[in-house]
């Protein structure tokens, strides 16, 4: 399970091998980099156990470059980027190292880590329409350290097809159900999984989806217990959020 810097700090003083002074120096230490144009998070791992990550719609590629490279200098090697145009991903790529995933508009510096949760999260999606969103909660989640299991196209309008699944369903920690139209796919699974279940309404569907907003509203109103809701097209939000509820450690 994961153990955040803070904890590990505080077990090497414990243990003698980092003086208080030491401990507290590495605490207090840069706890932003101001580069002009952003201030670098760099104690958001110690904070909340994962580092910050890269909001890259809205900003320049020289942008993104100069908030990965004082990551970087500062010891972050793995950095993920979302929400980032191909364009700006090519540019990025001309001068560090990037692997770009298309469908979810993602990309990360580094190398994905091995899985260390508690278990495993399940990405479900109502059509394939869904998957764009569903790919970033699930890239996000492979990022900050889990197991991931696509359930894609199991949507209500042929619920067979989600029942086919019902052992991946039942073994999962977490799940999130991504599905525009009505909404319905999260409630559905709200009644048959033991596990929080993390629904993200999309944009998909005709007019009266209104962009999502349908399928927000009828999430909201899921009947289903255990059912909570991020914002629409929220992938990343939904990923996070799977992550830190499958790195929950005992707490004594």
């Amino acid at each position: 399970m994961l153990r955040s810097e803070v904890r590990g700090i505080l077990e090497s003083v414990r243990e003698g091998t980092l003086s208080v002074d030491d401990a507290l120096l590495r605490l207090k230490t840069e706890p932003f980099d101001d580069i002009g144009f952003a201030k670098v998070d760099l104690h958001r791992r110690t904070r909340q156990g994962f580092p910050e990550v890269i909001y890259g719609a809205g900003k320049t590629p020289e942008q993104i470059l100069g908030i990965i490279r004082s990551m970087q200098a500062h010891g972050q090697d793995r950095i993920l980027i979302t929400r980032l145009p191909r364009a700006s991903a090519d540019e990025i790529a001309a001068a560090v190292p990037v692997r770009y995933f298309e469908m979810a508009h993602l990309a990360c510096c580094g190398e994905m880590p091995p899985a260390d949760g508690i278990g495993r999260i399940v990405v479900a999606t109502g059509g394939t329409s869904d998957i764009p969103v569903a790919e970033e909660a699930a890239l996000t989640a492979e990022f900050l350290g889990n197991e991931v299991v696509r359930l894609y196209d199991v949507g209500v309008s042929g619920i067979h097809r989600l029942l086919s699944h019902k052992e991946e369903v039942m073994k999962a920690s977490v799940i999130i159900a991504a599905a525009g139209m009505e909404g319905a796919l999260a409630s559905v699974i709200g009644g048959l999984a033991d596990c929080p279940v993390i629904a993200v309404p999309t944009s998909v569907g005709y007019g009266a989806a209104f962009g999502g907003i349908t399928a927000l509203l009828s999430m909201l109103n899921s009947c289903a217990s255990g059912v909570s809701v991020v914002n629409i097209d929220n992938g990343f939000g939904a990923g996070y959020l799977a992550a830190m509820i499958n790195h929950m450690e005992v707490r004594k």
